[in-house]
């Protein structure tokens, strides 16, 4: 397209953020990430090596990195030296300043975010430029990760999420021979007490430094701390580092209880399915178990973890277990795997706290707070046994709105209340529904209920995203994704750019924000129609229009 060809930058000239030809950028980071994960296959790690440095080392991989940090959800969350890239000549200053020489990290920004149990979770954030270095690391760190991964590990993994865990769990329990008995194990503190010994002896990449970022510390109350193990939560290789620490493990317990197919795993029925550092071990017998246990134990052992004893335990099948916010039990011999009790309870839990906090909040805009959270949670639990459930919580959720509307009209009757805030919409009644702008254009509060139950394709245990056997594979899951979560004139655009952005030439998924542009601006008197629109990545899109903004590119 000409939107295209108008960003590339002349030969020669001064960097500018403005004019990187993303398109081009792109195809020389995934070449090297290819080349990476072929070399590891074939077991070639000098050469696996050398293309680790080329690619930390390129204008490439540099530009991507701070795309990354500069485009992601924590963006605007500075570290220690309270800086933010957020214009295109900071960006682009960024990109020249990512030097291996000299380079030194900054400590962390300890902060503290509530877990479900009422407990803390500590975090750290790194500074912008150890963000970027990080990133930078990643995309060479991330296809031998894949290429080595554990074929059942589901956690901060690419293209792979908890429903295909709870998937896998279902192929692993469902049938009437399948192992009777569970452990449903959790490490820890993992993130913070990974051994840096094991971690300098075994993870393949720039050891001066990682052991820098080891090394960093944090800060916390303006005072230093230093951090003599594990990898902190917050930096965007930590999930990557942790997924390596514990990759293996499945590998391990196929060596003591026999390989797949073998009559000794056949036998024994020990197979895992682990999400991050969560994780669930299946055997035949207890006494099975026992054994399984002591070898994850020497496992985690030699990486200076443990099992957590409150968290870890070991049940029949029939008494069923939590797993990622599901419960999965055996009911008479028939495998169910429903939402937990304590996820619908802090589901609920949030959805009455943002009703109660609305205060003289307009019925429009409380409607616009619950939605994606109802819609969230729904789509969730989507692919399990979950009718039930959706229909109790769309009533819980209802009493407390009823509740709350007689609340703001103590002094007017039940029907003046029904007529004001619930209205009939096609076949359902009490919808709770604003009528400010018209039928065709009023709010309306989603059902839980009207989300429909559709079972998840699990993904391929030796799938890998830096393979080119399984291109298409992706392409394909990738398309069904995106064709279920968009629709209107967003999808029809998707559909005839053929999945792909107009600037840069790469997917539009599930992991990126899009936008849509209006080739002719509204301004100027363009329409909506869609030969006037483009759907694009967000990034795409704030670069195109500081391009017209600079007056390199004339308006439209």
């Amino acid at each position: 397209m000409m939107i295209a060809s108008a960003i590339g930058a002349a030969p020669g000239c001064e960097m500018d953020w403005r004019r990187i030809e993303w398109a081009k950028v792109h195809r020389t980071v995934r070449r090297l990430q290819v080349r990476i994960a072929k070399a590891v296959k074939e077991g070639r790690w000098n050469k696996a090596k050398a293309l680790s440095w080329l690619l930390t080392h390129s204008f490439s991989g540099k530009a991507m990195a701070v795309k990354r940090v500069t485009a992601n959800k924590g963006k605007n969350t500075p570290g220690v030296d309270r800086e933010r890239w957020s214009t295109p000549e900071e960006k682009s200053k960024a990109v020249v300043s990512l030097q291996r020489k000299g380079y030194g990290p900054s400590p962390l920004r300890r902060v503290y975010i509530p877990k479900a149990n009422g407990k803390t979770r500590p975090l750290g954030i790194p500074t912008m430029k150890d963000r970027a270095m990080q990133a930078l690391h990643l995309l060479a760190l991330e296809p031998i990760a894949e290429t080595r991964a554990d074929l059942n590990s589901y956690g901060f993994r690419r293209n792979r999420a908890c429903q295909d865990a709870a998937e896998q769990l279902f192929c692993n329990l469902a049938k009437k021979a399948s192992p009777e008995w569970v452990m449903d194990a959790d490490i820890t503190g993992c993130f913070d007490n990974i051994s840096h010994e094991w971690l300098m002896k075994n993870i393949p990449m720039d050891k001066g430094v990682l052991g820098k970022w080891l090394r960093a510390g944090y800060m916390e109350n303006r005072n230093w701390f230093p951090t003599e193990a594990g990898t902190p939560q917050g930096g965007i290789i930590s999930p990557a580092l942790a997924n390596m620490t514990l990759d293996g493990m499945e590998r391990r317990l196929r060596q003591y209880f026999g390989k797949a197919g073998s009559r000794q795993a056949k036998r024994n029925m020990v197979n895992i399915v682990r999400y991050a550092d969560d994780f669930v071990i299946t055997s035949a017998t207890k006494e099975g178990l026992v054994k399984v246990e002591e070898t994850v134990k020497e496992f985690l052992a030699e990486r200076g973890l443990s099992l957590s004893p409150e968290k870890t335990r070991i049940v029949r099948i029939e008494d069923g277990f939590d797993f990622l916010g599901w419960n999965i039990r055996k009911y008479d011999g028939k495998l169910l795997i429903k939402p937990a009790k304590k996820n619908v309870q802090n589901f609920l839990h949030k959805c009455r706290e943002i009703i109660s906090e609305s205060g003289a909040m307009s019925q429009g805009k409380l409607i616009g707070r619950l939605n994606p959270v109802i819609t969230g949670w729904a789509n969730y639990h989507a692919s399990r046994v979950s009718k039930e459930t959706f229909n109790r919580v769309d009533h819980e959720i209802w009493q407390a709105l009823w509740k709350w509307a007689k609340r703001r009209h103590s002094n007017k009757g039940l029907k003046w209340i029904k007529d004001r805030y619930f209205k009939r919409f096609k076949d359902r009644n009490w919808v709770f529904s604003e009528d400010e702008h018209g039928e065709k254009t009023a709010r309306r509060l989603v059902s839980a209920a009207a989300t429909p139950i559709k079972r998840h394709a699990k993904i391929k245990g030796k799938a890998n995203p830096f393979d080119p056997e399984w291109e298409l594979y992706f392409e394909e899951r990738e398309s069904k994704a995106m064709k279920a979560i968009l629709w209107g004139k967003t999808k029809r655009l998707w559909e005839t750019q053929e999945g792909s952005c107009p600037i840069c030439r790469q997917r539009l998924d599930t992991n990126y924000e899009w936008h849509v542009h209006h080739v002719e601006w509204k301004s100027y008197g363009g329409g909506d129609q869609i030969t006037n629109l483009r759907l694009m990545h967000g990034n795409c899109h704030r670069q195109l229009h500081a391009l017209y903004g600079s007056g390199e590119l004339p308006a439209p």
